[in-house]
């Protein structure tokens, strides 16, 4: 049985006041916005509180998140024989999102109507993103009108923004008691206006690894393709790869030309499931690079304009930058890539980076 977008809002639990409220794109059609919500939750609640999404909603996003689901290449058009895996996704989505713990509904441009909580925490995802398509200068995500007794953030992010915070938006930054963010260039930023450095987190989807499904004891005779609107070079690249390797390219989310295998259906769970199960992963989304070092599973990225600050981000922390591809990449190079799983150097800053988010926080949330 499948769960309407109206249906997902309904029967949210009383929020105990003692509760952490985490704050940020839980509902959104995207795999990445999913899982680190839901990682966060379940990492923050085996820390022994009770914890739920602020379950913030507007009319006007959520027709946005529609459209960009059923068209996600805007001004090109998506051909309507892919509606119907689309629509099937957009559906999995809810019955995922309605499981989530969550507080009563309120408008997103009402905070002060979200139930009173111990702790807000905002973030993980592109909550200060005034560049985002739908979410951009939003105040709740700077803790404008909310009711809590602490306001920290946990790897929060400006996203593709990098010019800077003007005094308003400051103001509101310094109103919070902890400050961690997930990568470089909103490091800078924070620092930059209110003089303080930041912790540097990782994604909860890294942070807390244990939520994500368990990885095959081998992996499956596919290669992951995730992403739309992917450069023809990168597509062929990975095209021709597959099939000297003699596996299947699987497009997860959404539909590919290059694709074996069609799984542009596929609901979080699956997705999570599909790059577990993948003998390599190739993206140009963020948590497509995610799920691949989570795994340690072999990749390559190609970096859009508007991901290229939080990929290079990412695999900079991470020592993988050299997975990030362009069109001058010879398939020699891109080869070895694909065949080549995280490296130890890698592996070992993931877990140094847990210890830093571990350590913070425990300070933030005392």
């Amino acid at each position: 049985m499948t769960t309407s977008w109206a249906q997902a809002r309904a029967g949210a639990a009383v929020t105990p006041a003692d509760a952490i409220g985490v704050l940020t794109f839980h509902d959104s059609i995207n795999y990445g916005s999913y899982w680190q919500a839901r990682c966060l939750v379940e990492g923050l609640q085996a820390r022994g509180r009770p914890v739920v999404l602020l379950d913030h909603h507007s009319t006007a996003v959520r027709s946005a998140e529609l459209r960009s689901a059923f068209q996600p290449d805007l001004p090109a058009r998506t051909p309507r024989r892919h509606h119907p895996a689309l629509g099937r996704k957009v559906r999995a989505f809810a019955s995922a999102v309605a499981a989530l713990p969550r507080s009563a509904a309120f408008p997103l441009d009402a905070p002060a109507e979200a139930p009173p909580v111990d702790t807000v925490v905002v973030g993980s995802d592109e909550v200060w993103n005034f560049a985002h398509p739908w979410y951009a200068a939003r105040p709740i995500f700077f803790g404008e009108g909310l009711r809590a007794r602490r306001l920290v953030s946990y790897a929060a992010s400006f996203g593709n923004h990098d010019g800077g915070l003007d005094a308003d938006w400051s103001a509101r930054l310094r109103r919070f008691d902890a400050i961690s963010v997930r990568d470089e260039n909103s490091r800078a930023m924070v620092a930059a206006a209110l003089g303080v450095e930041p912790a540097m987190v990782l994604d909860p989807c890294l942070q807390f690894p244990s939520v994500l499904p368990p990885a095959p004891e081998r992996p499956g005779d596919y290669v992951v393709l995730y992403g739309h609107g992917l450069p023809d070079w990168f597509v062929r690249a990975v095209r021709r790869w597959a099939e000297g390797a003699g596996v299947q390219v699987v497009a997860v989310g959404y539909p590919s030309p290059v694709a074996d295998r069609d799984r542009s259906d596929a609901g979080p769970l699956e997705f999570a499931t599909l790059m577990a199960g993948a003998r390599a992963v190739a993206t140009s989304f963020f948590h497509g690079a995610v799920f691949a070092l989570h795994y340690g599973k072999p990749f390559v990225a190609a970096a859009s304009p508007y991901r290229r600050i939080k990929l290079e981000g990412l695999t900079d922390a991470l020592a993988a930058r050299h997975r990030l591809i362009d069109e001058a990449t010879d398939d020699a190079t891109i080869r070895d890539l694909l065949a080549t799983p995280v490296e130890a150097e890698t592996l070992a800053r993931l877990a140094a980076g847990r210890e830093v988010g571990t350590r913070y926080l425990d300070r933030a949330l005392g």
